[in-house]
């Protein structure tokens, strides 16, 4: 039964064979080994832009909130990819264990400012990719119904509903990859497991079972949110320049990002009736990006939540507060 329902503050996120929880600047990574144990990572990561006042300025956080997702995201999926790659890391180790210590020390330097570089960018190119594919190949294929139709507003929706048609096609077409499936198996823990203890619910295996895998505060949501704020922002845009209009898209994206964000956060902390109605969207989406975990699935949530984040002490407060 559900006894109240709370803002944790914890996030996380699916990776290969795995789960990431973060809880403010901590964060543990979970993964089920090919030997079937779980190992677990707990780190810290502050983000790219220290100063806390500009990280706690509306609009400007959700831009370095994402950002931030996307290079932890990076990290975590590299970690967890790392206990799959077992004939590259034999190499590897042989290599090492050739070195004298100082040789060991300067290589584990270029090693990390090798990945630091690759992470980067990947990031850039997953940002780079998201806004052509999502956001300007939308437009130039509205762009040739001009001849077709005259009005502006039109034209804005018709993007639009290119934008979404593309969106949710991608977000459904990667579900049918057997890995990306595993993949949304463990996001659907990761959801089941901060429904479960915000909730009120002791963290156990038949807890986190019977709760939902649908959550308001997921990446999902908010990805499609961007979406559908994307169309009033883009609707706004009255220049004739082809130039100037894809100058002022670009421009408006983290402008975008950020009110989006400021939703999500506001989803995540409200029981309004408006705000769950805007939610549901995003929820339906999540049927996509989600699946039912097993057990073993379950176990790794689990403990990805309990390195980073006190359970027992917050669902002792919720009862006190009933």
């Amino acid at each position: 039964m559900v006894i109240n329902m709370r803002y944790s503050g914890i996030g996380g996120q699916a990776v290969m064979e795995g789960v990431m929880m973060k809880n403010q600047d901590k964060y543990a990574v979970a993964v089920r080994k090919p030997d079937k144990e779980i190992e677990v990572m707990v780190s810290e990561y502050t983000g790219i832009v220290k100063n806390q006042k500009l990280k706690n300025m509306p609009i400007i956080r959700g831009v370095l909130n994402f950002i931030d997702s996307m290079v932890l995201g990076m990290r975590t999926l590299t970690y967890s990819a790392s206990f799959f790659e077992e004939e590259e890391d034999v190499k590897k180790v042989t290599k090492m264990a050739q070195m004298t210590p100082e040789e060991r020390a300067e290589q584990e330097i270029k090693d990390k400012k090798k990945e630091d570089a690759a992470m980067g960018g990947t990031v850039v190119l997953s940002i780079l990719f998201a806004v052509g594919i999502f956001m300007m190949l939308p437009y130039f294929i509205s762009s040739f119904f001009q001849k077709y139709i005259e009005s502006r507003l039109l034209l804005g929706l018709l993007e639009g509903v290119i934008r979404l048609t593309i969106f949710i096609s991608y977000v459904g077409l990667i579900s049918l990859m057997e890995d990306i499936k595993r993949v949304y198996m463990y996001h659907g823990a990761e959801h089941k497991c901060i429904n479960c203890i915000e909730s009120g619910m002791d963290l156990s295996v038949e807890n986190v079972r019977k709760s939902s895998r649908l959550h308001k505060r997921c990446g999902t949501s908010f990805l499609l949110i961007v979406m559908f704020i994307s169309i009033l922002f883009f609707m706004m845009i009255r220049v004739d320049s082809a130039i100037l209009k894809v100058v002022l898209r670009l421009l408006l994206i983290p402008v975008i990002a950020g009110v989006s964000y400021e939703f999500i956060r506001l989803a995540g902390r409200s029981e309004n009736c408006f705000v769950n109605m805007l939610s549901k969207p995003g929820l339906w989406l999540q049927k996509i990006t989600t699946r039912e975990p097993d057990d073993d699935m379950i176990e790794v949530a689990i403990k990805s939540v309990e390195a980073v984040f006190d359970w027992k002490k917050y669902v002792d407060e919720i009862r006190k507060e009933v």
